[in-house]
Protein backbone atom coordinates (compact mmCIF):
# COMPACT_ATOMS: atom_id res chain seq x y z
CA UNK A 1 0.00 0.00 0.00
CA UNK A 2 1.40 3.38 -0.63
CA UNK A 3 1.87 6.52 1.75
CA UNK A 4 -1.05 9.44 0.11
CA UNK A 5 -0.61 12.89 0.52
CA UNK A 6 -3.05 15.35 0.27
CA UNK A 7 -1.51 18.80 -1.50
CA UNK A 8 -2.33 22.16 0.04
CA UNK A 9 -5.08 22.20 -2.87
CA UNK A 10 -6.74 19.38 -2.28
CA UNK A 11 -7.04 20.46 0.91
CA UNK A 12 -8.53 23.77 0.01
CA UNK A 13 -10.78 22.18 -2.23
CA UNK A 14 -12.06 19.66 0.55
CA UNK A 15 -12.69 22.47 2.61
CA UNK A 16 -15.02 24.13 -0.04
CA UNK A 17 -16.33 20.87 -0.49
CA UNK A 18 -17.36 20.47 3.43
CA UNK A 19 -18.51 24.22 3.47
CA UNK A 20 -21.15 23.71 0.56
CA UNK A 21 -22.04 20.24 2.25
CA UNK A 22 -22.78 21.95 5.82
CA UNK A 23 -24.94 24.42 4.05
CA UNK A 24 -26.72 22.28 2.08
CA UNK A 25 -27.40 18.82 3.57
CA UNK A 26 -24.92 17.08 6.46
CA UNK A 27 -26.02 13.95 5.93
CA UNK A 28 -24.59 13.75 1.88
CA UNK A 29 -22.12 15.57 3.50
CA UNK A 30 -21.13 12.48 5.63
CA UNK A 31 -21.54 10.16 2.65
CA UNK A 32 -18.96 12.45 0.58
CA UNK A 33 -16.39 11.95 3.35
CA UNK A 34 -17.16 8.59 3.92
CA UNK A 35 -16.45 7.77 0.18
CA UNK A 36 -13.75 9.62 -0.23
CA UNK A 37 -11.99 7.94 2.58
CA UNK A 38 -12.66 4.75 0.59
CA UNK A 39 -11.77 6.09 -2.79
CA UNK A 40 -8.56 7.20 -0.64
CA UNK A 41 -7.89 3.27 0.32
CA UNK A 42 -8.72 2.13 -3.04
CA UNK A 43 -5.99 4.13 -5.07
CA UNK A 44 -3.15 3.62 -1.90
CA UNK A 45 -4.18 -0.11 -3.07
CA UNK A 46 -4.49 0.00 -7.02
CA UNK A 47 -2.71 3.45 -7.70
CA UNK A 48 -3.31 2.93 -11.09
CA UNK A 49 -7.38 2.16 -10.82
CA UNK A 50 -7.92 5.84 -11.88
CA UNK A 51 -7.92 7.04 -15.41
CA UNK A 52 -5.55 8.94 -17.19
CA UNK A 53 -5.61 12.40 -17.28
CA UNK A 54 -2.22 12.59 -18.68
CA UNK A 55 -3.55 15.38 -21.68
CA UNK A 56 -3.94 17.84 -18.69
CA UNK A 57 -1.27 17.47 -16.71
CA UNK A 58 1.62 14.66 -17.34
CA UNK A 59 1.10 11.68 -15.14
CA UNK A 60 -2.46 13.25 -13.94
CA UNK A 61 -4.94 10.35 -13.40
CA UNK A 62 -8.36 10.88 -11.43
CA UNK A 63 -11.11 8.78 -9.88
CA UNK A 64 -14.88 9.52 -9.90
CA UNK A 65 -16.45 10.38 -6.35
CA UNK A 66 -20.30 11.54 -6.57
CA UNK A 67 -20.17 14.43 -9.11
CA UNK A 68 -16.44 15.06 -8.08
CA UNK A 69 -13.04 14.11 -9.78
CA UNK A 70 -10.28 13.11 -6.75
CA UNK A 71 -7.04 13.82 -9.65
CA UNK A 72 -3.84 12.56 -8.19
CA UNK A 73 -0.05 11.21 -9.28
CA UNK A 74 1.92 8.48 -8.55
CA UNK A 75 5.52 9.22 -7.42
CA UNK A 76 8.31 6.92 -6.68
CA UNK A 77 7.81 7.31 -2.42
CA UNK A 78 3.98 8.60 -1.97
CA UNK A 79 0.89 9.06 -4.01
CA UNK A 80 -0.39 12.79 -4.09
CA UNK A 81 -3.82 13.78 -4.39
CA UNK A 82 -3.29 16.90 -6.00
CA UNK A 83 -7.48 18.29 -6.52
CA UNK A 84 -11.09 16.98 -5.39
CA UNK A 85 -12.86 19.28 -8.10
CA UNK A 86 -16.66 19.00 -9.66
CA UNK A 87 -16.79 17.14 -12.67
CA UNK A 88 -18.58 19.93 -14.38
CA UNK A 89 -15.80 22.38 -14.20
CA UNK A 90 -14.09 22.74 -18.08
CA UNK A 91 -11.07 20.59 -16.50
CA UNK A 92 -8.05 22.17 -18.75
CA UNK A 93 -8.62 25.04 -16.71
CA UNK A 94 -7.94 23.75 -13.64
CA UNK A 95 -5.02 22.13 -14.33
CA UNK A 96 -3.61 25.24 -16.38
CA UNK A 97 0.01 26.93 -14.81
Amino acid sequence: MSRLVITVGASQDLEEISDYFLEKSLDAGDRFVEEFNKKCGYIARFPHLGKSYSQLLSGLRGISLMNYIIFYRILEDRIEILRVVSGYRHLPDVFKN
